[in-house]
């Protein structure tokens, strides 16, 4: 599970990416801000995972 998560993550910050990018080449503020949260939120989901991988024995 943790290794769909990590790409459901990444997912996520890429969309975040191609929002804020329309939104900048648009000049639509607010879709760039929602790009740029997409982005924060996915990495901080992101840095989540690897916690738990550091605290789990994947041995």
């Amino acid at each position: 599970m943790g290794d769909e998560d990590k790409v459901e993550n990444k997912k996520d910050e890429l969309w975040g990416k191609g929002k804020e990018a329309v939104g900048k080449a648009t000049g639509d503020d607010e879709l760039e801000n929602q790009g740029k949260f997409d982005q924060t939120k996915a990495n901080l989901k992101q840095a989540g995972e690897k916690v738990k991988d550091a605290f789990t024995d994947n041995d």
